[in-house]
Formats: C-alpha cells, sequence, structure tokens
C-alpha cells in the first residue's frame, strides 16, 4: 500500500515532464520555422535539397545524352565545331551542378546551412542556365534561316527536362531555364517575322507554364514530407506511450502485489486475535463460567462478539475480492442443488429478517435439474443479495426470493425488495468496489461496499450474469442467472458403444 503515494508522484511527474516536452516541441518549431529558407521547417528544407540533389545525379547521364543529341540534330545546320563546343559547355556546366550534388550528400546533417546551400545551387544552375543559352548564338552561324524551329524545340526541351530535375528547389527551376528562354527568344524577336514571333511568344508560355508546374510539383513534395514529418512524430509519441504504459502497468502491478501480500499478512494477523476475541466474547456473552454480578457485562460481550464477526467478515470480504482481482480465485466445482442451497440461505436470514418484522417469501420452481457450481461461492452468492435486502428494506417490508429456471434454458436467483429503491445514477456506484448509495451513508449501515462487487465477480467466474434493477420508492430486485451449460440436464448423455462381437460371445 506504501507504493500508491509513489505512483500519483510518478504520474505528476510525467505529466510536468508531457509539458515541458511540449513547450520545447513548440519553440523547436518556431525556431526551424526562423531558420528555414522556405518558411517551413529547416528540416524539410534538407529533404527537399537532398531530393533536388538526388534528381539531379539521377538524371545526369539522360540529360548529357539530350543535350548531346540536340548538338547532333543542330550540327544539320550548323558547323560542327560550334555545335561540340556549345554541347562541351553545356555538359561541362551540368558537371558542375552533379559535384555540388554529390558534395551536399556527403555533408552531415547537423552541419547544414540552408542559405548557403541554396545560394550555392542557384549560382551552378545560373551557370548551367547560361550555358544553355549560348544556343541563341547559332542563327549568327547558321548556314540557312530555317533553324528557329529546331532552337524552339530545343528550347522546350530544355526547359521541361530541368524543371522537373529541379522541381525541389524553386529558385533552381528559375535559373537553370530562365537565360536559355530569354535569349532565344529576344533572338527570334530580333530576327522578326510572324513565325518568329509566335515562337518566341509559345516559349515565353512555355517557360511560365513549366515554371509553374515546377511550383506545384515542389508544393506536393513539400506536403508529402511534412506528412511523412508527422507521420514519424506521431509514431515516436506512440512508442514513447507505450513505453510510459509498460512503465505504468508495472507500477500497478508492484502496488497490486503490494496490496495482496499486505492483505494476506494483515488477514493472518488479524484472525488470530479476531478468533480469541470472538471466542472468550461468545464464552461471556453464554456465561459458562458463571453468571456476571453486573447484567450491563452480558450485553458488552454480545456487543464485542457481534463487532468481532463483522470484522472477521470484512476481512473475508476484502481477502474473497483480491483473490477474485488477482484471478487466485479457484472454483471447487461439484454437482450441487440450487434449491437446496437457497433454502439454507432463507433458513439463515429468516431471523434476522423476523427482527425487523421484514416478510421472506421463497418460491422455488417445479423439477429443477442440479448445477455444476462451486456451492460454497454460490452460497455467498445469495447470502450476500439476501443480507442487503434485508438490511436496506424498512420494518414491516417484504422480500421475496425466487429459484427457477430463466428463459434459455438455465437458473437464476432473484431477490426483490420493496425497499426504497436505488436512484439510478448511484447503480454504477453501487457495484463498484467499496461504493456505497446515499441511502447507505445516510442510515450508516454497516458494509464496506463489497457485496454486490463480490457476486458480480463470483457470476463471471461461472460464466453466468448478474442484472441490478432498481427505482426510487419502487424497491429493488437483483437476479444472478447461471447458463443453460452449466444445467446438468443441458448435457448430453455419455453412451457407450460395445463391439458387436464382443456382445456375440458375453452371449454365448
Amino acid at each position: 500500500m506504501a507504493s500508491q503515494p509513489a505512483v500519483i508522484d510518478d504520474v505528476r511527474s510525467q505529466m510536468g515532464r508531457d509539458s515541458k516536452r511540449t513547450a520545447q516541441k513548440t519553440v523547436l518549431d518556431a525556431r526551424q520555422r526562423l531558420t528555414s529558407s522556405s518558411g517551413t521547417r529547416a528540416d524539410f528544407d534538407f529533404e527537399l535539397m537532398h531530393d533536388y540533389a538526388q534528381s539531379r545525379l539521377n538524371a545526369a547521364l539522360p540529360m548529357a545524352a539530350i543535350v548531346a543529341i540536340l548538338g547532333i540534330v543542330a550540327s544539320l545546320w550548323v558547323p560542327v565545331v560550334f555545335t561540340t563546343l556549345w554541347a562541351g559547355l553545356v555538359i561541362l556546366s551540368l558537371l558542375i551542378v552533379v559535384l555540388m550534388a554529390q558534395r551536399f550528400k556527403s555533408i552531415d546533417q547537423a552541419k547544414f546551412n540552408a542559405s548557403q546551400w541554396t545560394a550555392t545551387f542557384v549560382a551552378g544552375e545560373t551557370i548551367y542556365g547560361l550555358a544553355w543559352s549560348l544556343l541563341a548564338l547559332f542563327t549568327l552561324v547558321a548556314h540557312q534561316g530555317t533553324l528557329t524551329p529546331v532552337m524552339f524545340a530545343m528550347v522546350l526541351v530544355s526547359v521541361a527536362a530541368n524543371s522537373v530535375a529541379t522541381h525541389t528547389l524553386p529558385p533552381a527551376t528559375l535559373m537553370s531555364t530562365l537565360p536559355v528562354t530569354l535569349t532565344v527568344s529576344g533572338n527570334l524577336i530580333v530576327l522578326g517575322g510572324t513565325l518568329n514571333y509566335t515562337l518566341a511568344a509559345v516559349a515565353i508560355c512555355g517557360e511560365i507554364f513549366f515554371v509553374y508546374l515546377a511550383r506545384q510539383m515542389h508544393g506536393a513534395e513539400l506536403e508529402t514530407i511534412s506528412h511523412q514529418a508527422e507521420k514519424d512524430a506521431l509514431i515516436g509519441e506512440l512508442e514513447e506511450a507505450r513505453h510510459m504504459s509498460d512503465e505504468a502497468r508495472r507500477h500497478a502491478e508492484q502496488a497490486n502485489i503490494a496490496k495482496s501480500q499486505f492483505l494476506a499478512t494483515m488477514s493472518h494477523e488479524l484472525r488470530t486475535p479476531l478468533n480469541a476475541i470472538i471466542g472468550f466474547s461468545e464464552v461471556l456473552k453464554s456465561e459458562l463460567l458463571g453468571p456476571h454480578q453486573v447484567p450491563q457485562y452480558k450485553e458488552y460481550a454480545g456487543d464485542i462478539h457481534s463487532s468481532g464477526q463483522h470484522l472477521l467478515n470484512l476481512i473475508n470480504e476484502l481477502l474473497d475480492l483480491s483473490r477474485i482481482e488477482a484471478g487466485k480465485y479457484e472454483l471447487n466445482e461439484e454437482v450441487v442443488s440450487l434449491v437446496d442451497i437457497a433454502e439454507d440461505c432463507r433458513r439463515m436470514m429468516e431471523l434476522r429478517a423476523k427482527a425487523k418484522g421484514i416478510e421472506l417469501v421463497y418460491n422455488v420452481g417445479n423439477n429443477l435439474p442440479k448445477l455444476w457450481g462451486d456451492e460454497r461461492a454460490i452460497r455467498q452468492v445469495i447470502l450476500n443479495l439476501l443480507s442487503n435486502a434485508i438490511k436496506f428494506t424498512p420494518q414491516h417490508g417484504k422480500v421475496t426470493l425466487v429459484v427457477t429456471r430463466s428463459g434459455d434454458g438455465g437458473q437464476f436467483i432473484s431477490v426483490k425488495d420493496n425497499g426504497p429503491g436505488i436512484p439510478e445514477d448511484e447503480i454504477e456506484t453501487v457495484l463498484s468496489s467499496f461504493g456505497q448509495g446515499s441511502l447507505a451513508q445516510k442510515t450508516a449501515e454497516q458494509g464496506a461496499g463489497l457485496g454486490l462487487p463480490i457476486v458480480q465477480k463470483i457470476m463471471e467466474l461461472h460464466q453466468g450474469r448478474f442484472d441490478l434493477f432498481s427505482k426510487l420508492r419502487f424497491g429493488t430486485e437483483v437476479i444472478a442467472t447461471f447458463p443453460r451449460a452449466r444445467v446438468m440436464d443441458a448435457l448430453a448423455p455419455v453412451v457407450e458403444k460395445r463391439n458387436k462381437l464382443e456382445i456375440f460371445s458375453q452371449a454365448g
């Protein structure tokens, strides 16, 4: 029992740690947002740049192949020297971006600086974009003027490929696509003509569209990372909650063990002097050694005897409840007669009922078969129910005990009284351990509130059901129902099948 304050202290300290952890998380989120380049969290910046670097590394070879193919196609109109020089500059600038990406992937996240790496990548993409923009110079050395549609197609391929590859870093997307779009569109406008004007307008619209598409992809990627972070945080919280639950369960088990040890020790320590008190008070009350010179001594001895019996019953109830809750209450099952047990209990409680002027009515069903159950436990159920009914029924009231079949073929015990009843909002309290209704508190009736909880748990051990029905000023009815499987006539008879050869041999 001494571990109870320790458990409370652990709960309070855990609540304090939870509040502190929440405050620390809020401060950390605010700090992450302040140091973020995207306005979200610095952790998200790292994830986005990591995706950007990985995308650039994965697209390096395909992008170099595209540049080589475009250079070969352009060489049909432009001298090979110029296309080779252009393709080499573009691939060299792409190599610079790839080396930056490889360097980024090798750094420690703890040393990550979002602003610095954003500036580094944007600078590399600017060089890469300027290399692509040299495409506009092809018109100066082209063999014929039909190069403009080819240049337009090369611009769209460049803008589309680079937008997809750099969508997780919007500034890089802009700097890798805008230079070539502006230079080629400006060159087309300078060349003049309806076709060139149209191609320039379409190139600019294509730039706007692909930049917008990259922004949308960036938003979707950011939302995915955010959801992943929330999922990881939730998994962490669940793991922490599991550890807390295991710790709380361990403390509860320790408290339960301590309680069981306390009850076992105290029951032994209390029963020994109680038996002496009850025995000697019985001797004094019965005047076995001679009459008392003072008549009040006999009355005092009777009070001592009844108080000792009450305390012993309370200890027994506590032990029974403790054993049931610990799962150590074992049923000694056998074939019993519910009618005979109820009749014995009625005779035991009849004197108490007559002392209060209460009419105790007993009704039994016809031809009730026997049950499979624990006789001592069933007797305790009936005695608890009758004791409660007599205790709270006023003088000249009526208590009815019924034993009969249930609708599903089982058997039930019903105890009904015409007492004051129980308020509906107190029924749950009455059925809980140590719970007492307002009537018991007002009348100061003896009891610890363990009778009905013990009845409930005994019925659960018998796979039965316990129901309580009550209404103010109309009395209370409690019903303990045993399942059909425990009724002996519900069991299939055992039929022995004998071998025909054995029958013939016995007949011979």
